[in-house]
């Protein structure tokens, strides 16, 4: 059965760790393994962090840097350098690729989301294997995927994979650190998203000196892409060719299964895809009414309003611990929200002075998260 496959490759298996140097036997590898699944048949897109590391390496920087104009500075420099490698191999294998770079702001807007979805889906069918990063020359912080696990599984979801990648600097995820707690142990399937819940608080947070994952953004990648119904791997860098095991049913790495019904492109794009601009407070009947009766959310369950927002932007939906419990886009404004919110619905035309929306989010803009 052909397979549509991402594959994210994190700074810490494509550099040596002792100079930022790229390991360009892990990259022939990583080559040599994607152009054979494309032999088969198989889509394939890969996820290449290492941009700032590699320039890092080119310009003598022992540390990566931490103001956002070097770092942009820093990655225009290593980009083409990583590009150019990467495309000396796959020419070799004589495997066309194409260089992908995003930002936030790509997915915010519907259009352009939908564009970026057809700009990959022509790639895929002429043979191409696109290579991804994120734009690190342009992106602004508020407006970063903060790592490429995030981008990696935001891109799975827009493409309706079947299976992401993570490839790592360790064979699978552990119970704890393996590297400083030795009897840590090894964790094959992870199956429910309660498990994610409970995995992600005991795992670090810190990724490699040349890189910024560790291994609670691939555990909230995870999240993404199991919503989206990709059954999503985490396993060792170094050996790129698991990844061809693991396809004919070897179990290597931690596998985390794929929902069975998993949410609608468009409610993805609005969990994942948008930035939030504002909060908005629930009591317990509106967090009830939503996440269990899978209702729309009204002005009489709001009890806060956090930030400031237009019409038609997305928000997030809090517990009155302020747990998030889901997304939306708000028919109301933050300003008139904050006129309205625990008021019933029939006073909102008398209270704003127009014939407003009975619901402040419908449940076909709301989505659990």
């Amino acid at each position: 059965m052909l397979q549509k496959i991402v594959v994210k490759i994190g700074t810490s298996s494509l550099t040596r760790p002792e100079t930022g140097q790229l390991a360009l036997a892990t990259i022939a590898n990583l080559a040599e393994t994607l152009s054979r699944l494309r032999c088969l048949g198989h889509q394939v897109i890969l996820v290449s962090s290492g941009a700032v590391g590699v320039g890092c390496a080119r310009l003598g920087l022992i540390e990566r840097p931490k103001a956002i104009a070097l770092k942009q500075a820093v990655a225009a420099v290593g980009q083409g350098r990583l590009m150019r490698v990467y495309d000396d191999l796959f020419t070799t294998l004589q495997q066309p690729i194409a260089q992908v770079l995003l930002t936030r702001s790509d997915l915010v807007q519907r259009s352009r989301y939908l564009n970026i979805y057809n700009t990959f889906k022509e790639l895929l069918e002429l043979g191409v294997i696109p290579v991804v990063n994120e734009n690190d020359t342009v992106a602004v912080e508020e407006l970063k995927f903060g790592d490429n696990d995030t981008l990696s599984a935001l891109v799975a979801s827009l493409v309706e994979a079947d299976w992401l990648f993570l490839l790592t600097d360790v064979d699978r995820l552990y119970s704890a650190d393996p590297r400083s707690v030795p009897d840590a142990q090894p964790i094959t399937l992870v199956s429910s998203i309660k498990e994610l819940a409970e995995l992600q608080v005991q795992t670090g947070d810190r990724g490699s000196q040349w890189g910024t994952g560790g291994m609670v953004t691939k555990i909230s990648a995870a999240r993404i892409a199991t919503a989206a119904g990709v059954r999503t791997v985490i396993t060792e860098g170094k050996y790129p060719g698991n990844i061809e095991k693991i396809l004919q049913g070897e179990l290597i790495g931690t596998s985390f299964e794929p929902r069975p019904e998993p949410t609608s492109a468009r409610k993805r794009w609005i969990a994942y895809g948008l930035v939030p601009t504002g909060k908005l407070y629930l009591d317990e009947g509106a967090v009830v009414a939503i996440s269990q009766a899978g209702r729309s959310l009204l002005a009489a369950g709001i009890t806060g309003v956090e930030g400031e927002f237009d019409t038609q932007e997305a928000v997030q939906l809090c517990d009155k611990s302020g747990s998030e419990i889901a997304r939306g886009l708000v028919n109301y404004s933050s300003m008139d929200l904050q006129k309205i919110q625990g008021r019933h619905s029939r006073e909102i035309s008398a209270i704003l002075g127009y014939e407003g929306a009975e619901t402040v989010i419908h449940r076909d803009n709301l989505v659990l998260t």
